[in-house]
């Protein structure tokens, strides 16, 4: 906080246009402890709306709206965070994430302590995870394979992509024809056996064995699609890396790692303006139509904040214009 009080007091030059009249560290302390961390939560949602509205659509052929669903650990130190309880000396927070692959926007946040298991967010009503839209396709990994969640989804014609776990208990009742040169082992149909599992998920699923050229291993997929070709299945849940790539970037670029408060509603606030700019960047990237890297449109800003420029005029220059303008003055 004191490092952003004298940044911004060296530069009070150029305050007047982004309406500031002081900075105080202790306003920064009050709003971290006393202004709601709801408040940039509702901001988010509302924002995102608009970059939705501006998204690109995914590169699949198919028209499904196609999401990812995973969570990432965050570990702060426990002395200093005592409510982000983890393990007996070690504390940690999980941000649980469904990534939109148009335009690779998180659709959902959900911010939990660490030891939260990742399928309540998902089951739980407490969690508010949205109710997908009919004809949409999740993508999650084994920690999600819950049968009774699949179904759910399933009823409500929601397709899902995963990995099959090793242990499935199953019975083959039919088989899809195999193309070739597609590196498509077997695409069957099966029935669950295992008590249990039988009750949760009465109907049939697809189970595609699939060669992966790149790693040299085969893979098993488990799906409730049976329409999509066997090696489109495959291709989704490779695709699945999208958002190991998002709470990478927001990791390294994003500083949700480091805290200007210790309570929860401080580390709330820090982690939805973080969500925020990721949102405005994204925006600034869909409305130019350019292809600037997200990293690339941060250093710009970085350079550009303090200054009353047009952003947008500044990102549609080319380099060969820049130097024109140069020669010229």
């Amino acid at each position: 906080m004191r490092e952003i009080e004298i940044s911004l007091r060296s530069q009070y030059k150029k305050w007047y246009h982004l309406g500031l009249t002081s900075v105080a560290r202790s306003t920064l302390a009050d709003a971290n402890s006393k202004r709601s961390a709801d408040i940039l939560k509702d901001v988010f949602y509302d924002f995102l709306s608009k970059c939705q509205a501006l998204s690109p659509d995914h590169r699949f052929r198919f028209k499904n709206s196609l999401f990812i669903f995973d969570s990432t650990l965050i570990k702060p130190c426990l002395s200093m965070f005592p409510w982000a309880e983890y393990r007996k000396r070690k504390g940690a927070m999980k941000i649980h994430a469904l990534l939109d692959h148009r335009g690779c926007l998180p659709s959902f946040l959900r911010v939990t302590k660490g030891n939260c298991s990742d399928i309540k967010v998902v089951k739980e009503k407490k969690y508010c995870f949205p109710r997908l839209l009919p004809d949409s396709i999740i993508t999650v990994d084994r920690a999600y394979i819950d049968y009774n969640w699949f179904y759910s989804l399933t009823l409500n014609r929601v397709f899902f992509v995963t990995r099959a776990k090793k242990n499935t208990k199953y019975e083959v009742i039919g088989q899809q024809e195999v193309p070739k040169n597609k590196n498509v082992i077997s695409d069957e149909i099966i029935r669950l056996t295992d008590k249990e599992t039988k009750k949760d998920y009465p109907e049939r699923l697809r189970l595609i064995t699939y060669y992966d050229k790149e790693k040299n291993v085969v893979l098993v997929f488990l799906t409730n699609n049976f329409k999509l070709a066997a090696s489109t299945i495959a291709e989704i849940y490779k695709n699945r890396w999208q958002i190991e790539v998002f709470f990478k970037w927001i990791k390294q670029n994003l500083k949700i790692k480091t805290f200007l408060g210790t309570s929860e509603n401080a580390v709330m606030t820090r982690i939805w303006a973080a969500m925020i700019y990721y949102l405005l960047l994204s925006f600034i990237k869909f409305q130019t139509k350019l292809s600037y890297e997200l990293q690339e449109l941060t250093r710009i800003i970085r350079e550009l904040l303090m200054e009353n420029v047009s952003l947008l005029e500044i990102l549609r220059i080319t380099l060969h214009d820049y130097k024109r303008l140069k020669l010229k003055t």
